[in-house]
């Protein structure tokens, strides 16, 4: 029999043990993962505040309850229960020996259960030890914002916690004595012995105090009060509930005090009157107070009353959403610009105007340049690189692996994790180039990389990415896959220290119970300078390392010193700023103060902090010490490719939209409210959304990166003014707003979307497209104030039926009133501004770093002969061109150059008529 139960018992400690040690694996492997990236702090930190703060209220919980218990235990001598007919008697032994024991484990079970639920609470409690000073004062009390972020819920934390304690333990403690008939009702009258009275009234009087306490911190909170007209204390929570707080708080600390000597008096009057107070006080001056106060006082005349309330939420809102600092600049809007003006000073801005949007570009580039199914580009991403000496802007994707599209047959164990194991290289393109197909015009493309103006990459292989989801082993003897080329392919090895050796059994073991396969103790190409790659997808690998952070939704690919790597852009938020207007998740401060970095190759990660010393990232410095590296650290090769957050800029413009006004009195009636325009993309109207262009802006000596959006009035569609955020150092970050005169009409992006679709010529090509089965793409509508003129410019992109290849066919131009589409950039502009000044047309390839190729203008002696004649020549080459393609049976190409024709025929007239 024993040896029966002996073997139960090992089978089950077998079977639990089996069933903890993948769990124990992961933790250990984890262990071994923070240590290699260096953020060992990331993972200890927040275990042992967890176990910290945990501990301390378990002890709290625990101590001050079950002294108390065991002072009311004593009354349990000799326990009479009555259960109706009879009693019976507990014996002393069970009291005295077993009594203690039996309230002892009571206590610490409820301490252990408090201590679990605190412990989540970790952050609140670093927060509040590492806490810094905002710098900014509240208006309605004097306090540092810092205390509102890290100090009062640190406080209410602490506040809830202990009014739990005693009302628990005063709850048992009052079962007790009642059990043992050790305090009682008499009528109304409290009976029972002087300890027991003294110990419950103790318990209730501390209850009261907290109370008390509790209301001085309900006093703080409302600078979060939602009750008035915006976010933030108003003029009832000022004048009717505040002064109610002071009062609740004098009445129970009087109710304390009596209810504290109520054992030493003979009657209970004065503590059910003081306690009576309190609970009557509570109702009438917390809420039929404050309700009169706003119905007859606030209601009536509610702007004067909450005027100054209203002024100090948008101080604060600004504030906390960094709007406050903005460069406002009125601008005139003529429409006076001339195309010799434009092309003389402004040429950077137009060799700059980006012709390629994201999307098609992303369907283009899956159709030409994955070159296998397992290759994949997840994002384009826009970023400007100097070429020839020039700021240009292009579009980089990143090639990744796609595991998923391999072969059934080929997805074996050996060639997902051992043999196809990175990405490789990317592709580049000029934005603002298109080839004579009307395809992107590439600088960095195919396999192996082929590069011009000067890029090189060194390390093209992308082990870590936004795809890269499986973990992979490198430094085998099974040969890497790096990329196809003949019959076999080309192969690597792994040359950086971005994984975790499998330097024993014990790590092969350990790596085999997390990932759930046995190959790792099976595989014979596996060595002791093998590495295991995981967490390799960069998303996964940054938010374990600080899951505190709130990040962009799209991180970057760049190509710096003939690297590859991804920057992210990470955020501090909090929802506790005093009297700053929430969003919709609930957030009402925000800050970029993190810039992440990340090696394709290496898997190493940096955070970079552009501000030390904003509040909350100061903060988190102090509780993971060396994290955290200042931007003055920043390599300059990648602080050449900083942008400004898209997530960030476009909270900041809604909040824009309703904070652009100081005037309480605006905000209040809500007549000036701005909102992102619509446009047409695709053939559907949808919000437009920011976008980087490289520009001189109006007021500005030289041309930079800058990310921007309109307005329009809420409910409108003309241009009320335009947003921009400076991306290039020293000026980076810095909000630049340009107003438009109100008392004249601004188009707005879809009144230009209107103007394009009844512009007879750009309507029937349209029409005819379309009746072919083609399908036409309308691309972002570009706004870019040059001067006091807006220029409007727009690609449009030809998708033939059953393709995916989308092809630029048409650029249109709108300025002032006059609309024009041609085939290039410079044919558009040409027309849109009048035959003063000719505008010669150059190949994608003409002249590197010149875009379309827009040059100077031609010297004023030129007149309309020249622009005349190219257009002429210009109608040749595409009466040429179309015989051609219908001698080759290209039908569908036919009619395409068969409607440019058209458009240029049309042109010629329009400008023979002049």
């Amino acid at each position: 029999m024993i040896r029966r139960y002996f073997w139960f018992a090992l089978i089950a400690v077998v079977v639990a043990f089996a069933a903890s040690f993948r769990g124990m694996a992961t933790f250990i492997t984890d262990v071994m993962w923070f240590r290699e990236l260096g953020y060992l702090q990331a993972l200890w930190v927040p275990i042992l505040s967890r176990a910290m703060v945990g501990f301390i209220v378990a002890a709290v919980f625990s101590i001050f309850s079950y002294a108390n218990l065991k002072v009311a235990g004593r009354s349990l001598g000799r326990l009479s229960l009555g259960l109706g007919f009879r009693s019976f008697d507990i014996p002393m032994r069970l009291t005295t020996q077993r009594l203690r024991a039996v309230l002892l484990v009571g206590s610490i079970l409820i301490g252990m259960l408090a201590g679990l639920e605190t412990s989540s609470h970790w952050m609140t409690v670093q927060q509040f030890l590492h806490r810094a000073p905002g710098g900014v004062k509240d208006p309605l009390f004097g306090l540092d914002v810092g205390y509102y972020m890290f100090g009062l819920p640190f406080w209410r934390l602490v506040y809830s916690l202990l009014m739990t304690l005693v009302l628990v333990t005063t709850a048992l403690v009052a079962a007790i004595y009642i059990v043992t008939r050790s305090i009682g009702l008499r009528g109304t009258h409290v009976t029972g012995t002087m300890t027991a009275k003294r110990h419950v009234a103790g318990l209730v009087a501390l209850c009261l105090l907290l109370r008390a306490w509790g209301y001085r911190l309900m006093a703080l909170a409302l600078v979060y009060s939602d009750r008035g007209v915006v976010f933030g204390a108003g003029y009832t929570d000022v004048h009717a509930t505040l002064p109610a707080l002071k009062i609740l708080s004098m009445i129970a600390i009087v109710a304390a005090a009596s209810v504290l000597a109520s054992p030493f008096m003979r009657g209970e009057k004065v503590v059910l009157a003081t306690v009576g107070m309190l609970v009557v006080a509570s109702f009438v001056l917390g809420t039929v107070y404050p309700a009169i106060i706003q119905k007859l006082s606030v209601e009536p005349s509610e702007l004067s009353r909450e005027r100054p309330y209203i002024r100090y939420n948008i101080e604060a809102t600004r504030q906390a959403f960094g709007l406050d600092d903005i460069d406002v600049r009125p601008l005139d809007v003529r429409n006076d610009l001339t195309l010799e003006r434009l092309l003389t000073a402004y040429q950077d801005t137009v060799n700059n105007i980006r012709l390629w949007d994201w999307r098609p570009l992303s369907q283009t580039l899956n159709q030409l340049q994955e070159i296998r199914v397992y290759y994949r580009f997840n994002d384009v991403d826009i970023d400007r690189y100097t070429v020839a000496g020039k700021t240009r802007q292009m579009a980089l994707s990143a090639r990744e692996l796609s595991l998923a599209e391999l072969p059934a047959q080929a997805r074996t164990w050996v060639n997902e994790h051992l043999v196809y194991t990175h990405g490789y290289g990317l592709v580049m393109s000029d934005v603002t180039r298109v080839s004579a197909e009307g395809l992107p015009s590439f600088t960095i493309r195919d396999i192996p990389l082929r590069t011009d103006e000067g890029f090189d990459v060194v390390r093209p292989e992308i082990y870590y990415g936004e795809c890269t989801d499986e973990y992979v082993v490198v430094g085998t003897s099974a040969r890497e896959f790096d990329y196809p080329a003949g019959e076999s392919g080309t192969y690597t090895t792994y040359e950086g220290r971005g994984g975790v050796r499998l330097s024993s059994f014990w790590r092969r073991l350990l790596f085999a119970a997390r990932f759930g396969s046995m190959q790792f103790l099976m595989s014979s190409d596996m060595s002791r300078d093998s590495q295991v790659l995981y967490v390799r997808n960069i998303r996964d690998r940054v938010q374990a390392i600080a899951p505190f952070l709130r990040y962009d939704r799209d991180p970057y690919l760049v190509l710096a010193d003939r690297r590859l790597f991804w920057m992210w852009d990470a955020y501090v938020v909090s929802d506790r700023y005093p009297y700053s207007q929430p969003i919709e998740d609930g957030i009402n401060y925000i800050r970029n103060s993190v810039k992440v970095v990340v090696d394709a190759y290496s898997g190493e990660v940096t955070f970079y902090t552009p501000d030390p010393d904003e509040p909350i990232i100061k903060t988190l410095c102090g509780i993971f010490p060396g994290m955290f590296v200042p931007m003055d650290e920043m390599p300059v090769s990648l602080k050449a490719h900083v942008r400004y957050p898209e997530d960030l800029f476009v909270i900041q413009a809604r909040v824009l939209g309703k904070y652009h006004t100081t005037e309480p009195d605006a905000l209040y009636k809500q007549e000036d409210f701005w909102e992102f325009p619509a446009e047409v993309y695709g053939g559907e109207r949808q919000t437009m959304q920011p976008y980087y262009v490289f520009m001189r802006m109006p007021g500005d000596e030289r041309a930079e990166y800058v990310l921007t959006v309109p307005f329009t009035p809420s409910g409108r569609d003309n241009m009320i003014a335009w947003l921009a955020a400076r991306n290039d150092f020293p000026g980076y970050g810095q909000l630049v707003l340009y107003s438009f005169p109100k008392d004249r009409l601004v188009y707005g992006p879809m009144q230009v979307e209107s103007r394009i679709d009844q512009d007879p010529a750009i309507s029937q090509a349209l029409t005819l497209w379309s009746q072919r089965g083609s399908k036409v793409v309308r691309g972002n509508l570009l706004a870019i104030p040059i001067e006091n003129s807006i220029l409007y410019v727009e690609p449009l992109y030809l998708l033939a039926e059953r393709s995916d290849l989308p092809e630029l066919k048409r650029v249109v131009v709108s300025f002032g009133d006059a609309v024009a589409m041609d085939t290039t950039l410079e044919g558009a502009l040409a027309a849109v501004f009048g035959a003063g000044t000719a505008v010669p047309r150059r190949s994608a390839a003409a002249e590197p770093g010149n875009g379309l190729g827009v040059p100077a203008p031609a010297s004023p002696q030129d007149s309309d002969t020249g622009v005349l004649s190219e257009l002429v020549g210009r109608a040749l080459q595409v009466y040429e061109d179309a015989n051609r393609r219908l001698r080759d049976g290209d039908f569908a190409g036919f009619g395409e150059r068969l409607d440019e024709l058209g458009v240029l025929l049309r042109e010629l007239e329009r400008r023979g008529a002049k």
